[in-house]
């Protein structure tokens, strides 16, 4: 088995961490085919002392601690430090520490290696990026999901992070009509609606109108993270984590305050 055969299985996980990483799908997956590339072309190579996976996330983050810090933005000139500056100086390295760990499951010591810091600054950077996410993002959620009871999980747990759930819908129809009379912050969506139709064409008709980050949610997050076609930016994979949906909400949110401001 030759080297891309042997991390195929990776790479679509690689891209999902990718997209929430740098905030787009288009920019994410840029970074994993540069690393690919530094791979195949010799300009880098895996770490062999330790595991595929783990190693090909570091080689991923050789690539992307050059241009990283275009992400973490000063404080105001007057040295303040209100929520926003609070959340925007949040460094990489700690929002990768978060999603490494609640998103991508590496423990401790993987992050670490991939990160190249020790397993207590690890979790350290945890921490501050957990604390960051709890005081200073907070939004109002629209959830589009046909499954009662995965629908009633996900609202008990985006509550208690803190965040004010504007309605639940289980069609297509209902999602747009709760989109307009609602206009939420945040919409966390099922790709398959079942009966109900699509939560793909919902959030699209949605977008037309509004400005809103979308995280799908969805119990076969490989279909969705080829980089072969327009893709989410931001999935969570059922059965789903607390930490997973703390992580994703968080990076959905941290990367919105930029795009509006770039327009």
């Amino acid at each position: 088995m030759n080297v891309t055969q042997s991390l195929a299985p990776h790479l679509p996980y690689l891209r999902r961490y990718a997209r929430a990483l740098a905030g787009s799908q288009e920019s994410g997956d840029a970074y994993v085919r540069a690393s690919l590339t530094a791979l195949l072309e010799g300009d880098h190579a895996l770490d062999e002392e330790i595991a595929p996976r783990v190693a090909l996330y570091k080689l991923f983050h050789k690539i992307w601690s050059g241009t990283a810090s275009r992400y973490d933005l000063p404080l105001t000139e007057d040295g303040s430090e209100g929520p926003e500056e609070r959340l925007l100086s949040l460094s990489s390295s700690r929002r990768a520490a978060l999603l490494l760990t609640a998103v991508e499951s590496f423990n401790l010591d993987e992050a670490g290696a991939i990160l190249e810091l020790s397993s207590e600054e690890v979790e350290r950077a945890i921490v501050e990026a957990q604390r960051a996410i709890e005081s200073d993002l907070v939004s109002t959620v629209l959830i589009i999901e046909d499954e009662p009871i995965i629908a009633l999980d996900l609202e008990n747990l985006v509550t208690e992070l803190g965040h004010e759930v504007v309605g639940t819908a289980a069609t297509r129809e209902q999602a747009v009509k709760l989109a307009y009379a609602k206009k939420p912050g945040l919409i966390l969506a099922d790709i398959n609606l079942g009966e109900g139709g699509s939560g793909i064409d919902a959030v699209s008709e949605i977008l037309n109108s509004f400005d809103i980050p979308v995280i799908f949610v969805t119990a076969y997050p490989e279909k969705l993270l080829t980089g072969e076609r327009p893709e989410p930016t931001y999935l969570i994979a059922k059965p789903f984590l607390p930490e997973t949906v703390q992580a994703t909400v968080g990076q959905a949110l941290f990367f919105h305050p930029l795009k509006r401001r770039a327009a």
